[in-house]
């Protein structure tokens, strides 16, 4: 039998490496859309390439898209400085619409390959609070994708699968590790430099060591000055 495809928003972070592998262990001919958008932290882009390939993807795609010309976010706005104390409420590190542009882009090209499956490495225990990493809305996109496409229409139902939603980031690193991800090739800093090196301090740092701290597990994390 052929295996089916999947289209996996890949990041080039922790939870995105980890989705990855999971859908290879389901089987997946694994497909990863990354995205050039303006991020502050480009070396994720490197890091994404470097998973890609770690993984054994089948194709690795990065669209480019000019989120920076609307900012509104710490990511996307040099002007904002990205926060180094625990958030209250939603962080201004959160990207204006960021889940929604990228899974619709997934959405396209799953129906051009032929693929029912997307899967998203969205998060709602260890994360930064986020409205479009919440089980809702991954829900309604779901009907969305199943109302707006012709795969849909036509009975080819399409899934969005988000299989880190209620595991918390100890969890994760603990899962990845069983299956082989290699983390150290994975960028988590919302500021991190050119070569990939973490600043320490922002939210997705200290998820990121609380996780592999929990877990028991070395971290691999280069940090800045280091």
């Amino acid at each position: 039998m052929t295996a089916k495809k999947a289209v996996v928003l890949l990041s080039g972070g922790l939870d995105s490496a980890t989705v990855l592998a999971m859908a290879r262990e389901q089987g997946f001919e694994c497909y990863a859309l990354g995205f050039d958008y303006g991020q502050r932290h480009r070396s994720e882009l490197a890091a994404a390439e470097r998973v890609a390939s770690a993984a054994g993807a089948v194709e690795h795609k990065v669209v480019r898209l000019d989120l920076r010309s609307i900012g509104g976010s710490a990511l996307t706005d040099d002007s904002i400085a990205v926060p180094e104390d625990a958030p209250e409420g939603i962080p201004v590190t959160y990207v204006p619409a960021r889940n929604t542009v990228f899974l619709s882009i997934a959405l396209g090209w799953a129906e051009v390959l032929g693929s029912q499956d997307i899967f998203v490495g969205v998060n709602a225990v260890d994360y930064s609070g986020y409205p479009d990493c919440r089980p809702e809305y991954i829900e309604a996109f779901e009907r969305m994708a199943n109302l707006a496409t012709r795969a849909g229409v036509e009975g080819h139902r399409l899934h969005i699968r988000a299989p880190l939603m209620h595991m918390s980031k100890a969890d994760i690193v603990r899962r990845g590790t069983e299956l082989g991800v290699d983390y150290s090739l994975t960028v988590s800093c919302y500021q991190a430099d050119e070569r990939g090196a973490a600043c320490g301090r922002c939210d997705s740092c200290r998820l990121r060591a609380a996780g592999f701290a929990e877990a028991g597990l070395a971290d691999p994390t280069v940090y800045a000055g280091a």
